[in-house]
């Protein structure tokens, strides 16, 4: 997964607004002291770049060395120093311990219950004492509802695609299959496809989940507020944090 998908990744997200995606980690950082931070699922480095250039001290993981390569590349650009490590969330392991602990933009969807209890397990581990973990997830409304069995399609700058999703409802897990055209110099298209599975997991079972890594004051929020969720979030945010012994 990814390898190919890595190279058009920056193109079809343009339509994110990842500047404010970065003010709303910061604020979910509150008053705790911050400086240390684990960027799970890093992709080609969206929220690792900029976190580093506001002065935090980020490691990059991805199990994809193609994401990771290109995040490489775009750290360089922007002038700024992030070492990149190729590492799977479900088996995380750091040098030093973390202050904070991310996984931005549905890495926890891609994983099974058991994956996403392993990666709070080692996140757990990996956090100092009084650390915090952050993760969102697409909630089961979005996945179920607004992707549910539609397809989608978007022309982009460097890139279009062609995305047909297939969810069931028995598995709570939705099948992604893209068709990409990726933009060459001289104008032509190449096209190749690429095929994901998300896991619709439920509030419930990510709050159980974290409480039995031994997480406290977990909290949930309708992405990019601090509202409660409702039945029509379309992404919830998690805030967790490893108790003081």
């Amino acid at each position: 997964m990814y390898s190919n998908f890595a190279r058009v990744y920056d193109s079809l997200m343009e339509s994110v607004d990842r500047k404010a995606w970065l003010e709303y980690i910061i604020s979910l950082f509150g008053d705790a002291k911050i400086e240390r931070v684990a960027d799970c699922a890093c992709g080609t480095g969206a929220v690792s770049i900029p976190l580093a250039k506001r002065g935090y001290k980020v490691t990059g993981l991805d199990a994809s060395e193609e994401m990771l390569r290109i995040a490489a590349e775009n750290a360089r650009a922007e002038r700024v120093n992030v070492p990149f490590v190729c590492q799977d969330m479900r088996r995380l392991a750091l040098h030093r311990p973390a202050d904070a602990v991310l996984a931005v933009c549905d890495g926890v969807n891609y994983l099974t219950l058991k994956g996403a209890e392993s990666f709070f397990e080692h996140a757990y581990a990996a956090l100092r004492e009084g650390g915090m973990l952050l993760f969102d997830i697409s909630s089961r409304y979005k996945l179920s509802t607004i992707l549910g069995n539609n397809t989608f399609a978007e022309d982009e700058s460097a890139a279009a695609y062609i995305w047909k999703n297939a969810y069931d409802e028995q598995t709570k897990q939705i099948q992604m299959e893209l068709t990409l055209f990726e933009k060459q110099a001289d104008g032509r298209y190449v096209r190749f496809n690429e095929s994901q599975i998300q896991r619709a997991h439920s509030q419930r079972e990510m709050e159980g989940a974290l409480k039995r890594a031994g997480f406290e004051r977990i909290e949930a929020f309708d992405a990019f507020t601090f509202d409660a969720p409702n039945e029509k979030s379309e992404r919830i945010q998690f805030r967790a944090i490893k108790p003081n012994d």
